[in-house]
């Protein structure tokens, strides 16, 4: 595991120090080396985490004839496959590490490489001879691969922060990107919140020579093979895919862990494990004392398995305040999911003891694990109650006593209904979102539809179920789930590896019909099948709770001195970008707990903090005057 920059420099002289500098903006990620290139067009670096061959196959690697340079964040899984392949084509070996094999993967095959990794990786590849360069990001968006584009010159890297090193690049607010992020509570990809800065996509590939840039998709559709005859047959196959993956992602040169939540997901993973390995260790966040607490399924599901499992409970840590700045500097963009927060504790426990740990993410995605698949078919049934009916019950239920609970039965409700208000795909956003449109045209002064509706438009593909999980796939979860992972996990230099996102899994989870995944009132309906005699009866029994905080009871204690201090008249209109008397509206409803705006609020602080943090100016002059005066906006007197 690493993190990679690079710098061009074909209309300028190159800056040795500016580049060192964002070279170490990223040494969180890989402490153990630290290795750069340069020559006369480009600069590349890599930070390299050693987890696998520990005493050779540090970054930059070379070709023979030192043509190809290769840096590259990541692991792929079936490095063994195709290193035995290229033997076979007479492509020598001196190191044991994933790396050579990406370098005469691309001589071998050259770009058509990419699809046949196996893995989870951004790659940056420099040929000397033909003066190109060429970018390409995993097919699920495991690792962060941003750029920009400036003059000609291309600037690339891990993290945000590498590529802001660069004095030819603006810290200017991406309104576009924040439209989205208000709306979503991520940043959906090729949207950054930094203007001139995108996210290449999953799946793709940047090619860039001479000042002239390409972006293309990399991933071809695979073969559509017939679904599974029977529920029997899906088992059967989901079964070997998953033991198949679980044992390539566990192969490390360093200690290896699972983190686990006590659900169906982690527990899995576990299972998997435990048959491929001994000696496993466990680790997991509780909240003691709430009804959403944990501890005692990880507990039980630890000692089902034999594991050492270790636990940090969240609800007694000392210092909430400490790490959400820390988080404001590690997550580059503001994590509008509260659910870093306890995914934060969580790495720094879990690297005192392993440098790799195996996790759940994407099986809710892939299987239908979310509330909302189950509300987006309600929602069809609530479009035959006339919306007069619909509108009468959101009234009565906003009259309902708020919950200090996580997401409580009266969150969802309220949630629900006025989701059923929208169309079926904002309903479907606005349910693992904050801000309506309507409250966002009350808050945002750029509230342009446009952004959010082209993100939007990719949930007509497919029909019914499908739709929703491409979307989430596309969009959700990576530069949600994965993003957050990714950002707390190497802040801290731990590894995180996602099994059920292995490309075999994704195809076998796509050919599935969709009572396969979601039937009656039970998600992940075939992985609960294939798993009903692999674990504890109460992982399965049990509905899914969320890595998440009870960030609406702390936002009316323990974080409600940060989130007053924050969220200020002088720091809202500082900005220029908010209605003031919107927010002193959220903010008064919450803390009198006349409405549950938590989320609302945890977005709105870590933005706030993060444009602190990062010095991020405003949009250009002329756009502010185009959407009206501030007086306009926040009237005299108003406070």
């Amino acid at each position: 595991m690493c993190g990679i920059v690079g710098y061009s420099h074909i209309s300028k002289d190159p800056e040795p120090e500016v580049f060192a500098s964002a070279l170490y903006s990223l040494v969180h990620r890989g402490p153990d080396h630290q290795g750069r290139f340069e020559c006369e067009h480009v600069s590349l670096g890599s930070t390299r985490l050693r987890i696998l061959d520990l005493e050779s196959g540090d970054q930059p690697l070379f070709s023979p004839d030192r043509d190809v340079v290769v840096v590259f964040n990541g692991e792929i899984f079936n490095h063994q496959e195709l290193r035995k392949a290229l033997a076979a084509d007479g492509f020598n070996f001196v190191t044991n590490c994933d790396t050579e094999v990406i370098v005469h993967a691309f001589r071998r095959w050259g770009t058509e490489c990419f699809a046949r990794f196996r893995g989870m990786f951004a790659i940056a590849v420099w040929v000397q001879s033909e003066k190109r360069l060429i970018l390409a990001r995993d097919r699920m968006g495991i690792k962060p691969l941003y750029y920009s584009l400036e003059g000609g010159e291309i600037y690339f890297g891990s993290e945000l922060k590498c590529i802001l090193a660069h004095s030819a690049v603006r810290r200017q607010i991406c309104l576009d990107g924040l439209n989205c992020f208000l709306s979503l509570n991520y940043v959906p990809g090729p949207y950054t919140l930094v203007e001139g800065i995108s996210k290449l996509l999953p799946g793709h590939m940047l090619e860039w020579e001479g000042g002239r840039c390409s972006v293309q998709p990399y991933v071809a559709r695979p073969e559509v093979a017939p679904p599974p005859r029977s529920m029997e047959n899906a088992c059967e196959e989901l079964d070997k895919l998953l033991m198949q993956s679980v044992r390539e992602q566990l192969v490390a040169d360093v200690p290896v862990g699972v983190w686990l939540s006590g659900g169906l997901d982690s527990s899995t993973i576990l299972h998997y494990a435990a048959q491929a390995t001994t000696q496993l260790r466990t680790f997991s966040i509780t909240f003691q004392g709430r009804s959403f607490d944990e501890g005692n399924f990880t507990r039980e599901t630890s000692e089902y398995f034999g594991t050492k499992h270790s636990e940090f409970d969240l609800n007694t840590t000392a210092d909430l305040v400490h790490a959400i700045e820390r988080i404001a500097y590690y997550s580059d963009e503001p994590s509008a999911d509260a659910g870093a927060l306890p995914l934060w504790f969580l790495a720094q426990m879990t690297a005192r003891e392993v440098t790799v740990v195996l996790t759940g993410e994407g099986s809710d995605e892939l299987f239908a694990g979310y509330l909302t698949y189950q509300a987006d078919r309600y929602h069809a049934r609530a479009q035959m109650v006339p919306s007069r009916l619909r509108k009468a019950a959101l009234a009565a239920a906003r009259r309902l006593p708020v919950s200090d609970e996580k997401i409580s039965f009266e969150y969802k409700l309220k949630r629900f209904l006025q989701g059923s208000l929208f169309s079926s795909e904002m309903a479907h956003v606005f349910w693992n979102g904050t801000f309506s449109e309507a409250e966002k045209r009350e808050l945002f002064r750029f509230a342009d539809p446009h952004p959010l509706a082209a993100v939007l438009s990719t949930t007509k593909n497919g029909s019914g179920l499908r739709r929703f999980l491409d979307f989430d796939q596309r969009y959700y979860l990576p530069d949600d789930i994965l993003y957050k992972v990714d950002r707390m996990s190497m802040a801290h230099s731990l590894e995180v590896r996602p099994p059920f996102l292995d490309p075999r899994i994704v195809d076998f989870a796509a050919r599935l019909p969709e009572d396969f995944q979601l039937r009656g009132g039970k998600s992940k309906y075939v992985l609960r099948h294939l798993m009903r005699d692999k674990l504890p009866a109460a992982v399965l029994r049990r509905p899914k709770i969320g890595f998440d905080i009870p960030i609406h009871d702390w936002f009316r204690g323990a974080l409600r001195p940060l989130l007053l201090d924050t969220v200020t008249r002088e720091a809202v209109s500082a900005t220029q970008l908010f209605h003031w008397p919107t927010v002193k509206r959220l903010l008064h409803q919450h803390l009198t707990k006349r409405a549950n705006l938590g989320y609302h609020l945890w977005g709105l602080m870590t933005l706030l903090i993060w444009m602190k943090r990062w010095k991020i100016e405003l949009a250009p002059a002329e756009i502010l005057a185009q959407n009206g005066s501030l007086a306009e906006l926040d009237p005299v007197g108003s406070s």
